[in-house]
């Protein structure tokens, strides 16, 4: 019989964003996420390229979690002919419907910016990526949710298995069995792993048993800073900032982080660590939805915190504010020193965070907080980086706020978590993806292979054999 099993990677091969995988089995083809490339002007034009594999073929189409750079093409998917189900677990369907109506929002307005200007330079406009009519076309195809541990068939000779992956709400792991006569196969999907710990989410659950696994190297070459001392920085950079009148900016992801650093800052006011009386401000349409759905969702939480939000919710404090309205936003721009403002999006490429930056990078007194990862070509990543002025909307500001990167706070597993998941059982093939190439990916190859693991950094559209 000729072979008839075989991945590819369509995104995050060799580069943290884009994940996009798919898996052949006799004739039946399903795909593992189909999210979006973030980072440079580069980077992110590849988002209109073809897809290298024909998504009217597709049967199924899985999705680890909602983060758009695992969920963020789905609406070009399906306006390019993809009609299988979508399945995922119940908080990510949730998430996945705000983020995607969000994107195609922001899709359009780009569009409709780009075409007024190229009118004035009388040149060719370009189309949006999708459009909010594709959105809800693509969360039509959402199935009925799937629970963690739970088997089901997605096309003929393919099951799958979504396992906790810890990383934010819903988010998992997906062991997929193929079948194609006498030919059987494992491969299991990492998606994005969380550390180990944290206070709101499960643990990741360890990798079962698998001929193959593709896993995320976002910090392959090292470990995180203990949680502890991160959460301590994290008070000194509030209580310093303040104590010297300044606002603390913290650029935020809507997913997860948010609520995370709302739990700690929850936690500092009750500890006397940050002054209770201290304005909060969520500044971000998309996570106040998120934070609402979290409430929804306790089958995600860790026993502890079900037991904290049955005491004293976090995401209810006096002092929160939720700023939907754009009025509300720039109001809060009005604020010279005094408060807390967290707006997304967590890279500064866009979202309302970059007119909290216009307004307090070049105050001395004022902070920004970095509490996420920020991939190469983001404004995120320029000023971590040690820039002395950046644009922002044309202006060129000054950065003269101090500046904090916390990376305790990340989503994602650090090197030794990473290798901890996989575990000591022998595979016939470890496939790296989801990182930076000479850093994350490079490292962990190094890594593993000294354990004696099989490693692969695989090409992108590049057919592997699963033999």
């Amino acid at each position: 019989m000729p072979p008839s099993m075989f991945y590819s990677c369509h995104g995050a091969a060799r580069q943290v964003t884009g994940s996009c995988h798919l898996v052949r089995c006799g004739d039946s083809q399903v795909l593992i996420d189909c999210g979006m490339f973030q980072g440079s002007r580069e980077e992110e034009q590849a988002n209109a390229e073809p897809f290298g594999f024909e998504p009217g073929q597709v049967n199924a189409l899985l999705l680890t979690h909602a983060h758009l750079d695992h969920a963020g093409r789905i609406p070009r998917l399906v306006r390019e002919g993809f009609r299988g189900q979508i399945l995922a677990t119940s908080a990510t369907r949730d998430l996945a419907r705000i983020v995607l109506l969000d994107a195609a929002r922001l899709q359009e307005e780009d569009a409709a910016r780009a075409e007024r200007s190229s009118r004035r330079r009388n040149e060719a406009t370009q189309p949006p990526l999708y459009t909010l009519e594709d959105a809800f076309n693509a969360l039509e195809l959402f199935a009925d949710p799937v629970g963690y541990g739970e088997t089901v068939d997605v096309a003929p000779g393919i099951q799958a298995q979504f396992l906790d992956a810890g990383h934010i709400l819903g988010s998992a792991s997906i062991l997929l069995q193929l079948r194609d006569g006498e030919q059987v196969r494992s491969i299991l999907f990492s998606g994005d792993l969380g550390s180990p710990g944290r206070p709101i989410l499960r643990d990741p659950t360890p990798a079962p048993p698998a001929d193959f696994v593709v896993m995320e190297s976002t910090y392959g070459d090292r470990d995180h800073r203990a949680l502890p001392d991160s959460v301590n920085e994290l008070y000194e950079a509030v209580s310093s900032t303040l104590g010297r009148g300044g606002n603390v900016i913290i650029p935020t992801f809507a997913l997860e982080r948010t609520q995370e650093v709302l739990y700690y800052l929850h936690q500092g006011m009750r500890q006397q660590r940050i002054p209770s009386h201290t304005p909060v401000f969520l500044d971000s349409p998309m996570a106040i939805s998120a934070t609402e759905i979290f409430r929804r969702h306790p089958e995600c939480f860790d026993a502890e915190f079900i037991e904290v939000l049955r005491g004293d919710d976090p995401f209810a404090m006096p002092n929160l504010r939720f700023s939907r309205d754009a009025s509300d936003s720039m109001a809060i721009n009005r604020i010279e020193g005094g408060a807390i403002i967290m707006a997304g999006s967590g890279m500064c490429n866009g979202g309302r965070i970059r007119h909290h930056l216009r307004h307090n990078l070049w105050r001395e007194k004022s902070s920004i907080v970095f509490v996420g990862y920020a991939a190469e070509g983001t404004l995120a990543r320029t000023i971590v980086n040690g820039a002395r002025r950046v644009q922002i909307f044309g202006e060129d500001i000054a950065v003269n706020a101090k500046i904090w990167t916390i990376n305790g706070f990340s989503a994602h597993a650090g090197r030794d978590e990473l290798v901890a998941w996989l575990g000591p059982q022998p595979r016939r093939g470890v496939f790296l993806v989801h990182g930076e190439y000479e850093r994350g990916m490079r490292s962990l190859e190094t890594c593993l292979t000294g354990k004696g693991y099989s490693v692969r950094l695989p090409g992108r559209h590049e057919p592997i054999l699963l033999d």
